[in-house]
């Protein structure tokens, strides 16, 4: 019967897995390539800007905005001169930047702002004249929202 895998990581599982060992020396690797290209950057530029690969000479870089990628696209010799201090990317010759906007962003709270006394009088006046009841209603409902 075959025997059933152990699903727990702990040290002595991460020393057998062979794969898990590998893809973790693959992140491990693309950190440190993360942390030597922001670090090539200027402050104002690393902080929208991720690290996607290194592959034939060709430095692919991430931007959150259109903005911060083309001052990349800018200043690319700046950089690439920077860049190939490091050992790692001696033989970069190509730099291109994509922009992917942040996934999640977190939207401003809307703001109810009260009406002038003036506005909530010209709704309830608007409202008398008004033969549908729904939007009469509306209206009214509308002016009640006034400034104290």
């Amino acid at each position: 019967m075959k025997k059933k895998t152990d699903l727990e990581l702990t040290p002595d599982s991460f020393s057998r897995a062979s794969t898990l060992r590998e893809l973790m020396a693959k992140a491990q690797h693309h950190t440190q390539a993360e942390q030597l290209v922001l670090a090539a950057l200027p402050e104002s530029l690393a902080k929208g800007t991720r690290f996607v690969s290194c592959r034939d000479g060709e430095l692919v870089l991430s931007a959150t905005a259109a903005t911060t990628a083309s001052q990349i696209r800018f200043r690319q010799h700046e950089i690439m001169e920077e860049l190939r201090k490091q050992e790692l990317f001696r033989f970069v010759w190509k730099l291109k930047v994509k922009v992917a906007p942040p996934r999640f962003s977190e939207r401003p709270k809307a703001k109810m702002t009260p009406l002038t006394n003036e506005n909530a009088r010209l709704l309830k006046e608007e409202a008398g004249h008004t033969k549908d009841k729904q939007l009469r209603e509306v209206l009214e409902k509308l002016a009640s929202h006034v400034r104290d």
